[in-house]
């Protein structure tokens, strides 16, 4: 142990003999070595020693020669990989290691086993087989890819002497080693892209053991090459894919899934289009409705909810081209479409039997109960982008799919007087804006998104559906709120959440959506509302960081009510100047009886009070009280019925005016007597009073006051963290470090 003595030497390191027994102790890690065929080594290994001399070490004790050809593993059947000096921080007590060929000798045994012109069938079976293991561990890859490994795999492939097992051991290896992206996707040809793309041909394949991996290969060819999309293209569709999604196999399915997700995003318009068309068949939907997302249920996993998710993203993301580009109005097709909007809510044609609310006046009077802002020239309401003229689409879907419910909004809103009514152009091309917001339509979809709608599988125009839901859903809930046009943008807040809360519950149709939307009501929001503010109010209060806020708020808090008081105090108050022999009377019939008034301020300078007789109106000034109490000479405060007044003269029954009396109890002479004329008025006095004494505010309106201030305080601290949740605990604090020599190995 190092002397006293010698740590004060001048020049020497000052290292705590614990510092070194703690950092030696961590380094050291107790594990086991196992190698086929001999006994494990027990082995305390140092994390400070290169990784070579420990295999050396090793290799030493086993008396194997050329130990740089030996490699430690780990021994878990789900990870097998090789341990490096990056890697070997993974390395703790009790683990079980093998000492394994090295990374570099196992790649070169295994190309010559899988070579074709060195190695027999059986053996090349088992070197793919093995292969197809090792490939996931980048140590092994980056060596095997070194000595053209991939090569060897793409010729086998190409060669099409493979079928069956042995050639699904070498797609899922050569999928395993481009994993590690060490090679680029463009290393591959249209010739290998075509024989892999045969193990997809539904009409052939009859074996299904490669079917997953030449998928996968696929759909990274797509994403990653830059020059072979087109040669995918050419050997497989969309149309060759989807059946592959009625496989009662989870992952041919994703995979499945996945490639055509890539063939959609990756084609051009022309192509989008036709692929889009086929995804919106009867069939495609119903495949994907019972047999991806009915037959997994709760099995379904993150990576196929998320194909599913971005299937829906793109789908939706069609109509990025309408929503970002505004109305020509001088074209003649878009002046077409809005008169048919005109002429599908107005009779237009002059039928005598129809309803005279629905006659036509003129055009100009028909786009002003339609809602459009300039009636000489409605085409440029959509003139604005986004939403452009994705608006004008979807109202003329809900004017052609469903003119009754089309005419019944149009009329409602026509019928109601000017204040209250909702334009429908208006409110369509804003909803049409606020449901793009919320479906994410313009938006690039992301990479963690997993959040898709089974309702959208049930209808071949999805959003056009959505929209004609939810514009008669704002149509109700503007009435239900009896709306003007000031409450536009309420409303429309309302229908949002109505809207969000309603998508919560994934509904699996539109008829479930539009049920939910029902129970949705306007008062079913506001109590949403309410119930979920009090809920935070409550949790907030309850979260020890809230608590910690409120104790370190509350002294200034209490001063801010404590000055408020003293002001009072200064105002002054008219009392009743009580006599000793008057008894006190039923409040209810008849006055008290009292000889005179009497008027008390507290001084500025909050050291007496002054005080002096006055009349029934008076309100004396500070320098007519010419009588004063010194605050030093006050000795106490008595309430209610401690008072000797309360006492000596006993209220009638049915009065409470003990509830308001109090006494200032002075040293030398008699006390002082007051009864406050309310309980308001006796809380700030006798809070004042205290508070001058140095005593507690104990009243009931400090309390409040107290509650209250304290809450408003808390709420203006806490607008930043709006939408952050307040942990009821704080995270613990990290337990310092047994030492301060901190050293990072690379």
């Amino acid at each position: 142990m190092t002397s006293r003595s010698n740590m004060a030497q001048p020049g020497r390191d000052r290292v705590l003999p614990t510092t070194a027994r703690t950092s030696r102790s961590e380094n050291i890690k107790k594990v086991a070595i196992t190698m086929k065929g001999v006994q494990a080594q027990l082995l305390e290994l140092d994390q400070n020693r290169p990784l070579a001399a420990i295999i050396q070490d090793v290799c030493h004790a086993w008396n194997l020669g050329d130990p740089d050809t030996y490699a430690l593993q780990f021994s878990e059947p789900n990870r097998q990989k090789y341990i490096t000096e990056r890697s070997r921080s993974e390395i703790q007590n009790g683990n079980v290691l093998q000492l394994k060929e090295s990374p570099a000798k196992t790649a070169e045994n295994l190309y010559k086993l899988i070579d074709q012109q060195t190695g027999s069938a059986e053996e090349r079976i088992r070197g793919l087989t093995e292969l197809s293991k090792l490939s996931a561990d980048a140590t092994f890859a980056t060596e095997f890819i070194a000595i053209k490994g991939s090569n060897l795999l793409i010729n086998i492939v190409k060669s099409g002497k493979y079928k069956g097992e042995p050639l699904s051991y070498t797609l899922k290896s050569f999928v395993a080693l481009m994993d590690h992206s060490i090679i680029s996707w463009d290393v591959l040809d249209a010739e290998f892209i075509k024989k892999v793309a045969e193990c997809v041909n539904y009409k052939s394949s009859q074996d299904n053991s490669c079917l997953q991996s030449a998928l996968v290969i696929l759909e990274l060819v797509v994403l990653n090459s830059t020059d072979k999309l087109p040669v995918v293209e050419q050997v497989v569709t969309p149309t060759i894919i989807t059946p592959y999604l009625e496989k009662h196999d989870l992952d041919i399915q994703k995979s499945a899934l996945a490639l055509i997700n890539a063939l959609f995003m990756k084609a051009d318009p022309e192509k989008k289009k036709k692929i889009a068309e086929n995804l919106q068949s009867r069939t495609v939907r119903n495949t994907i409705l019972s047999q991806v997302v009915g037959s997994t249920g709760n099995q379904m996993g993150q990576e196929m909810a998320h194909q599913l998710y971005l299937l829906q993203a793109m789908m939706l993301n069609l109509h990025e081209d309408k929503y970002f580009t505004a109305v020509d109005p001088h074209n003649q097709k878009v002046l077409q479409d809005i008169e048919e909007l005109r002429r599908i809510a107005f009779d237009v044609e002059g039928d005598p039997n129809i309803n005279t609310v629905r006659k036509s006046q003129s055009p100009a009077q028909d786009y002003r109960k339609l809602g459009f802002y300039n009636v000489s020239h409605p085409a440029r309401d959509f003139a604005t982008t986004p939403p452009g003229s994705l608006a004008l689409h979807n109202m003329l879907y809900f004017a052609r799919t469903h003119g009754e419910s089309y005419v019944k909004v149009v009329l409602e809103n026509s019928s109601r007087a000017d204040e209250h009514d909702c334009p429908f152009v208006k409110a369509s091309i804003t909803l049409t804006l606020k449901i793009c917001e919320i479906l994410h339509i313009g938006d690039t979809p992301t990479e963690e998104g997993n959040r898709f709608y089974p309702m959208f599988f049930h209808h071949d125009k999805p959003f056009e559906e959505f929209f004609s839901i939810v514009i008669q859903l704002l149509n109700k809930t503007w009435r239900e709120m009896k709306a003007t046009a000031k409450d536009f943008e309420k409303v429309l807040g309302v229908v949002k959440e109505q809207v969000i809360r309603a998508l919560e519950i994934h509904p699996a149709t539109f008829d479930a959506f539009k049920n939910r939307l029902n129970q949705l009501s306007y008062a079913e929001i506001m109590k949403l509302w309410e119930l979920e503010r009090q809920s935070k109010e409550e949790w907030s209060s309850q979260a020890k960081p809230i608590i910690e806020l409120r104790e370190k708020l509350k002294p200034e808090i209490l001063e801010l009510i404590k000055q408020q008081r003293l002001n009072v105090l200064e105002e002054g108050t008219r009392f009743n100047k009580y006599t000793a022999k008057a008894r006190m009377k039923d409040t209810m019939k008849k006055r008290q009886s009292y000889d005179k008034y009497w008027y008390w301020r507290l001084a500025p300078n909050h050291k007496a009070f002054h005080y002096g007789v006055c009349s029934e109106s008076d309100s004396p000034p500070l320098e007519q009280l010419h009588n004063k109490l010194p605050i030093m000479d006050i000795k106490g405060l008595q309430v209610g019925k401690d008072c000797t007044h309360v006492k000596e003269n006993r209220p009638r029954k049915g009065t409470n005016a003990s509830d308001s009396a109090f006494s200032i109890i002075p040293d030398t002479s008699e006390s002082y007597n007051f009864v406050a004329s309310s309980e308001l008025e006796f809380d700030h006095w006798t809070d004042g009073i205290n508070a001058l004494l140095g005593n507690p505010m104990t009243s009931r309106k400090t309390e409040a006051d107290l509650e209250t201030l304290l809450s408003m305080e808390i709420k203006l601290r806490l607008l930043d963290t709006e939408g952050i949740t307040i942990p009821k605990n704080p995270p613990p604090m990290p337990k310092e470090p047994s030492n301060y020599n901190f050293i990072y190995n690379l």
